[in-house]
């Protein structure tokens, strides 16, 4: 292969990793903002969480339409072609993810609208502080190719899950202590559940770089947690 093909595949490869890694971090914003904007009853902060969802969804079909195009035209093999079908994995999860946030930026839209649950949404910054640090670790974990820092994420998984365990009992209580309070909690437990799923997200991508690196599926067993019927309840529509 003449070197200006070589040096010309190389870049192909780096501007798809580079622009993931660009989408990692706009992923990451939406959920510290959407997170603060619950927080601090930021009407504007979260339509713009919301109107930037729409930058994630163009920056996730860019990654997969040169994802595709590179595996077609150089037809990439061992490494080069792992980094490749990572990239497109991680821009699905990443993509998820904004959708996510986007979701309780919704919410928190409806919440600004009603009477201040200060404890609780305290405890919803809380799970969120903790759900933004592993995505922000285990982006910089697929920068830097570091399977253990990406391992580290893994493991912690089930922090995640313990917090919104602890936030559904309260909730719970909240709602049965003052009939009053359901509507507010029923949007901060759904809001805690995309927090969750965000954090399941932030494990998938710990797996991908696992597999990117190695060449092997990652074997470990997720940490499960399940209250019972309220895991699989299909989640309401999300307000409008």
């Amino acid at each position: 292969m003449p070197d200006h093909t070589v040096k010309a595949y190389g870049d192909e490869l780096n501007q798809l990793t580079a622009e993931v890694a660009r989408m990692g971090g706009l992923s990451e914003a939406q959920v510290a903002d959407a997170v603060d904007s619950v927080a601090r009853r930021d009407v504007a902060l979260a339509r713009a969480v919301v109107e930037r969802d729409a930058k994630l969804d163009a920056m996730h079909r860019d990654i997969e339409r040169k994802a595709i195009r590179l595996i077609a035209l150089r037809q990439p093999v061992a490494s080069d072609l792992r980094r490749t079908l990572a990239a497109m994995k991680l821009a699905v999860d990443l993509e998820r993810t904004g959708d996510l946030a986007k979701n309780i930026a919704k919410r928190g839209l409806v919440l600004a609208e009603s009477d201040p649950l200060q404890p609780l949404t305290r405890s919803i910054e809380r799970m969120g502080k903790l759900v933004s640090t592993r995505l922000r670790d285990v982006l910089d974990a697929y920068a830097a190719s570091e399977i253990d820092r990406a391992v580290a994420v893994w493991n912690t998984d089930d922090e995640v899950d313990e917090h919104y365990n602890a936030l559904f009992r309260e909730l719970l209580t909240y709602m049965m202590g003052d009939p009053r309070t359901i509507t507010a909690c029923t949007h901060l437990l759904f809001m805690a559940k995309n927090l969750e799923r965000i954090g399941d997200h932030a494990t998938n991508i710990a797996e991908t770089i696992y597999y990117e690196v190695t060449g092997q599926e990652f074997t470990g067993e997720r940490p499960r947690w399940n209250p019972g019927s309220a895991e699989d309840s299909p989640e309401p529509p999300t307000p409008a």
